[in-house]
């Protein structure tokens, strides 16, 4: 059986640790392969690596190193397709999905290439007689990244072409459930003509998450995950003297006003609650419907809509969506159907007893779209993240109560109304804590040149991902006063420059 290693200096390296993890087929149930989970030793070989990397790569011009990602960028887009069936294959999202992710991550790598006009400093001639003040932007050495797995492929691209285009060097531990990906594309970054060491990968479990918050090499870690892990990371990260962007979980709702065009919210919401087994931590999984009329519109579309969901391995083309990524998550996501019904919520909807039909597929990891209506705040279903094709709906009497209802919720990652009315929307966007807003717009993830991150609970640290924000927290600003001497002097100074 295939064993999936390290990836340092530009090269596999196995692991000794004697410690693995089963990789899944989600599809069929059946392990495909295995992962070697890491000593603390061989993440600190990693980190040595990246170390010995930085001193080089973040001397090399900022044009040099954007021509090697941009030769990394065309060969991403080459071999995209390959990616997609790595990514459909060990998590189970379908095809068609998996390719729209590789497509999302290297639009991050494009953003990347322009990194050279990001950090150009300011200056300030004459801020005091004869004084000039700049700034410029200077990397903080070896960044780490920890990944999920829902977006194993994006996720990761998230974070490192970012932090390697502004000159730092980077190790990554991806998520032990499809680590696959993360391997392919390290082989094309040195093909590309990346230095070795300038993007180790370390597999692994919580031996190596550790060790990395507790490095003393390591000056940065970013993370995507649960919120509970968010703050484990955050905390223990900061405490260590690291610098820290933290993303936890979500719930994100969708607003439904009276006026809402019914037919494109509803094919929208069916794609952000039940696209990729609803495991994205932009998912939809709770939709507020603004008066009864409208409740009960939206129940018999979704009812209809969710009776003909297509379910199916990543790998049939006809497949809308796919299975959850692990038996156990499978067993999680029905406990919290469960405790919809104990609590009281109208099931419309039971996705527990799907069943796949295809041969070679009965023991997948499938569950069927679940529907609940007359969800109330106090429930279980309602407060905390499924991670699952799991939607609940909420009703209520007017548009305040919904983002009344919104705001007091814990997490503040993303959020939608759909809406004809210009008023409702500006009011909706001014007055939501929540980090991204989408306008008729049902999954609102943010261009790559934007960046990515949510409010409260779903954000720990203060710089989101990508985008401007990803240059910010890649480098360290460092402001520099100059004056040149007409001449030699020989009196002492002991007065604080002025105007």
């Amino acid at each position: 059986m295939q064993i999936i290693n390290n990836y340092i200096d530009g090269s596999t390296v196995e692991i000794k640790s004697e410690r693995f993890s089963d990789v899944f087929n989600p599809a069929t149930g059946k392990v495909i392969s295995k992962v070697g989970l890491s000593s603390k030793k061989e993440v600190d070989v990693a980190v040595k690596s990246s170390k010995i990397a930085f001193k080089k790569w973040s001397k090399m011009t900022p044009l040099k190193r954007s021509r090697i990602m941009n030769k990394f960028r065309i060969l991403l887009e080459d071999n995209a397709e390959e990616m997609a069936s790595l990514i459909s294959k060990e998590h189970g999202k379908v095809y068609s999905d998996a390719l729209g992710e590789v497509t999302r991550g290297i639009e991050v790598v494009e953003f990347a290439c322009g990194a050279p006009h990001l950090l150009k400093g300011e200056m300030t001639e004459n801020v005091g007689t004869d004084i000039d003040s700049y700034s410029v932007r200077q990397p903080l050495g070896v960044v780490a990244g920890i990944t999920p797995f829902n977006f194993p492929a994006m996720v990761p691209m998230w974070m490192f072409p970012m932090a390697l285009a502004c000159g730092n060097t980077f190790v990554l531990k991806p998520s032990e459930r499809d680590p696959s990906v993360v391997m392919f594309y390290a082989e094309l970054m040195t093909k590309a003509g990346f230095p070795d060491g300038v993007f180790n990968v370390v597999q692994g479990d919580k031996v190596a998450v550790d060790r990395l918050l507790s490095h003393p090499d390591v000056s940065a870690i970013s993370f995507v995950g649960s919120t509970p892990i968010a703050k484990y990371i955050y905390h223990t990260g900061a405490m260590h003297g690291k610098r820290v962007q933290s993303l936890g979980g979500a719930k994100n709702h969708m607003v439904v006003m009276p006026d809402a065009d019914m037919e494109a919210t509803v094919n929208g919401l069916m794609g952000a609650a039940y696209g990729s087994a609803g495991e994205r931590c932009m998912a939809i999984s709770v939709v507020v419907a603004v008066g009864e009329e409208t409740a009960e519109k939206l129940k018999k579309a979704l009812k209809e809509q969710i009776s003909n969901l297509k379910i199916g391995p990543g790998s049939d083309p006809e497949a809308e969506m796919g299975p959850l990524v692990t038996h156990q998550h499978l067993v999680r996501v029905k406990e919290y159907i469960d405790s919809g019904i104990e609590e009281g919520a109208e099931l419309v909807i039971d996705g527990r007893g799907y069943k796949s039909k295809k041969i070679g597929f009965e023991k997948g990891f499938f569950i069927g779209g679940t529907l609940f209506d007359n969800v109330k705040p106090e429930m279980k279903i309602y407060k905390e993240e499924i991670f699952g094709p799991v939607l609940s709906m909420v009703r209520v009497n007017s548009f305040q109560e919904a983002v009344q209802l919104i705001n007091d919720h814990e997490f503040g990652n993303g959020t939608s109304i759909f809406t004809r009315d210009g008023d409702s929307a500006r009011s909706f966007s001014n007055s939501i804590q929540v980090g991204m807003v989408g306008i008729n717009i049902p999954i609102p993830v943010p261009m790559a040149f934007h960046s990515f991150g949510g409010w409260k609970a779903s954000l720990f640290g203060v710089n989101h991902m990508h985008g401007i924000d990803g240059i910010r927290f890649y480098t360290r600003l460092k402001t520099i006063t100059t004056r040149w001497p007409k001449g030699i002097r020989s009196e002492n100074e002991f007065i604080m420059p002025t105007m």
